[in-house]
């Protein structure tokens, strides 16, 4: 396992501080999909690529967590499922000056959307492969990719260097 650590851990934490809103959760989730690596290593097969297996575990438990956190009796004061769905949607990005608004409009997409946008564009994944990674047909990918452009356009205008 420590080659598959050496190899693919520090892209996996970059995945993981993408998707939670603050470093200590990312910290978090890292160590908690390498431990459902470890725990379900015997059901990976060699002869596929590792890379979108353990995205997969990581996207999955990141979904778990916020699934979590939704039903946790913390949330359970809003008036309406959307605003818990407002909040839970709102996550932040990670500081990056040059795109600030960017990763804003980006988190402001709902979860389905924003998980496919940060796999396809921040991970560098290709549609196949992001549809994989999410247990969903290709045009899917493509369908809500397209929709996550057309509401960033939105949010974002004109916005030169984006």
């Amino acid at each position: 396992m420590d080659r598959y650590i050496q190899a693919h851990g520090r892209r996996l934490f970059g995945l993981c501080l993408t998707l939670c809103a603050h470093r200590q959760d990312a910290e978090d989730l890292y160590q908690d999909t390498w431990l459902k690596a470890l725990a379900h290593f015997h059901q990976y097969d060699p002869a596929r690529p590792f890379e979108p297996w353990l995205t997969r575990i990581c996207v999955n438990t990141y979904r778990n967590s916020l699934r979590r956190l939704a039903r946790s009796p913390i949330f359970n004061g809003f008036r309406t499922g959307e605003e818990k769905e407002a909040l839970l949607t709102s996550v932040p990005a990670p500081d990056r000056p040059d795109y600030t608004p960017l990763y804003q409009a980006v988190a402001g997409l709902p979860e389905k959307l924003r998980v496919t946008v940060i796999l396809y564009y921040f991970e560098e994944m290709d549609v196949n492969t992001t549809a994989q990674v999410l247990g969903i047909p290709p045009g899917t990918v493509k369908s809500r990719l397209n929709k996550a452009r057309t509401k960033l356009k939105e949010v974002l205008g004109n916005e030169p260097d984006l």
